[in-house]
């Protein structure tokens, strides 16, 4: 049977929202059955809106859990480099417990870590810690953002699950004083990414310049979100093999402002005005994905998602429900400066580790 996939336009985030998930509400509603949910947005910054689920994103997804269950739901992230509660409190999420019964914002960086595997840059095996909630929750929702990226092309549902779960301890805060407190190794991260920056791009977007600073940034500190990064070909492999510890149980898109071009923190505002949900987390992100003009086969950790059958893939083999067609949205989205680098992700070395772990899988 397809995979559904849920596509809304409209001129209001929050029906955009509520409507992409009426329209799968018979895939979404079993799921329910549970004593906890964690909705997860994307906090990847505190300071750029633009780059954060809007916190009416999420008010639309409790409104509709909140029609249909009870349980406790946990809206939770964990940044990369600056404070969580920095980013709740910055993006008007503080309030989200008082508007709702039974809603608690949690900062996975600070939860108790669970162990899981990926690999180094030399392809041998690198312990990660993830936040032991979001591993075991049995209904996780990804709330994310369309959005070109800085090194894998593109970021959706699955990455936003996976990089929001893996712990960093670069930086932390006093949850009452809500004062940021950075670690003396995340004082020396937020220095050098200054210095990266401060780069002429035609310097900082080479090829080198770009591979050594993914090497440095994932081997430097106590960050399991930094530690993925291991150069252009292993952080694909990595997202694939924690995708089955991670996986969204249930996707939503939030494409009312997409961004393109230096994403996933400094592109440019898309005013997309759509929403996509799918209790398929392949299908959803493959969607998506398209409809920005990337082909499946461009995005490495997709693709070899797709190798492994962890959903539907093949146009085929996804119904598309809503309003509006795949034509009528459809935007090839302006690709980040880092465009042509990232296209060298295919490694014969990562490939022979994938088809080891397909072998596994079988």
């Amino acid at each position: 049977m397809a995979s559904r996939v849920s596509l809304v336009r409209g001129e209001e985030r929050r029906q955009n929202i509520l409507a992409a998930l009426d329209a799968i509400a018979a895939d979404v509603e079993p799921l329910l059955q549970v004593d906890a949910i964690l909705v997860k947005p994307n906090l990847v910054c505190a300071d750029n809106p633009l780059a954060v689920t809007h916190v009416d994103a999420v008010r639309a997804v409790l409104d509709w859990l909140r029609q249909r269950t009870d349980v406790p739901i946990l809206v939770a992230d964990g940044t990369a480099l600056s404070s969580t509660w920095e980013a709740f409190q910055r993006n008007g999420y503080q309030t989200l417990p008082k508007e709702y019964r039974a809603v608690r914002l949690v900062d996975l960086n600070t939860d108790e870590p669970v162990t899981l595997s990926a690999f180094d840059w030399r392809l041998r095996p690198r312990p990660l810690e993830a936040s032991r909630i979001a591993v075991q929750s049995r209904l996780r929702i990804s709330l994310a953002i369309p959005k070109t990226h800085d090194v894998v092309l593109v970021t959706l549902g699955l990455k936003n699950m996976i990089m929001g779960s893996l712990i960093s301890r670069l930086a932390s805060t006093d949850h009452h004083a809500g004062t940021p407190r950075a670690s003396w190794t995340g004082q020396i991260i937020h220095a050098a990414e200054r210095m990266y920056l401060a780069l002429p791009a035609v310097i900082r977007n080479s090829p080198f310049i770009a591979q050594m600073k993914e090497l440095f940034f994932g081997n430097v500190g106590r960050s399991s979100k930094a530690a993925v990064h291991q150069g252009f070909p292993v952080i694909h492999l990595n997202l694939f093999t924690l995708a089955k510890h991670l996986y969204p149980h249930l996707t939503v898109l939030d494409g009312f402002e997409a961004m393109e071009g230096n994403g996933p923190s400094d592109g440019e505002a898309v005013p997309w005005r759509i929403a996509l949900a799918s209790t398929d987390w392949l299908a959803a992100d493959v969607t998506a994905a398209r409809l920005m003009g990337f082909a499946l086969e461009e995005v490495g950790y997709l693709w070899y998602c797709a190798q492994a059958g962890y959903g539907a893939w093949r146009e085929s083999d996804v119904t598309l429900v809503g309003n509006v067609s795949p034509e009528q949205v459809y935007r090839r989205f302006k690709r980040h400066a880092l465009g042509d680098v990232q296209n060298r992700w295919h490694s014969p070395a990562v490939q022979r580790q994938v088809e080891l772990s397909l072998a596994m899988l079988r």
